[in-house]
C-alpha cells in the first residue's frame, strides 16, 4: 500500500480546505483593489489600465480566499478541518490550486480585454499565477504553526 496521494486525490484536499473559506471578504477585497487600481489609473497622469486591475483583482481575491482558508485550521467540519491541516503540512500542493485557478481566470482578460494572442494571454497569466502561488505559499508556511498545535504527534 502506498502513502502518496493522487493528484485527484490532492485536488479533492485542495477543494475542501478551500470549502467555508471568506469569499465575500475575498471578493470585497478584489473588487476594491480593482476598483481602485482603475480608479487611481485615471486620477493619475499615463492611462487607467483595466487589465491590470482586473488582474490585481482576481490575484487579491484567489489569494485572501486560499490564505483566509487557512488560515482557520480548528474551523469547519471535521472534512473541511483535515483538509486545511492537509494545506498546512503541504503549503506548496496547496497553494498550486488557487495558483491556477487565478491564472485560468487572467487568461481571459489577457486575451480578450487586452486584445493579446494567446500565447502571450497565456504567458501573462501563466506570471500572475506563479506570483499567486509564491504568495499564497509563503503566506501558508507562515500559518502553519496555527495547525501545529492540532497535528497528531509524529507528523
Amino acid at each position: 500500500m502506498k502513502d502518496e496521494l493522487t493528484r485527484r486525490d490532492e485536488m479533492s484536499l485542495a477543494g475542501a480546505a478551500l470549502r467555508g473559506a471568506p469569499w465575500k471578504a475575498a471578493a470585497v477585497t478584489g473588487g476594491v483593489a480593482a476598483a481602485g487600481s482603475f480608479g487611481l489609473g485615471a486620477i493619475l497622469p499615463g492611462d487607467a489600465d483595466l487589465t491590470w486591475a482586473l488582474c490585481l483583482g482576481i490575484a487579491l481575491f484567489s489569494l485572501v480566499a486560499a490564505v483566509g482558508s487557512a488560515a482557520r485550521p480548528n474551523s469547519g467540519d471535521r472534512v473541511t478541518r483535515q483538509a486545511r491541516l492537509w494545506a498546512l503540512r503541504r503549503p506548496w500542493r496547496f497553494s498550486l490550486y488557487p495558483a491556477l485557478g487565478s491564472a485560468a481566470l487572467m487568461y481571459p482578460v489577457q486575451l480578450i480585454v487586452d486584445q493579446q494572442g494567446p500565447f502571450s494571454a497565456a504567458l501573462d497569466s501563466l506570471q500572475g499565477g506563479v506570483a499567486v502561488y509564491l504568495i499564497t505559499a509563503v503566506l501558508a508556511l507562515v500559518l502553519r504553526g496555527r495547525g501545529q498545535a492540532s497535528l497528531p504527534h509524529g507528523r
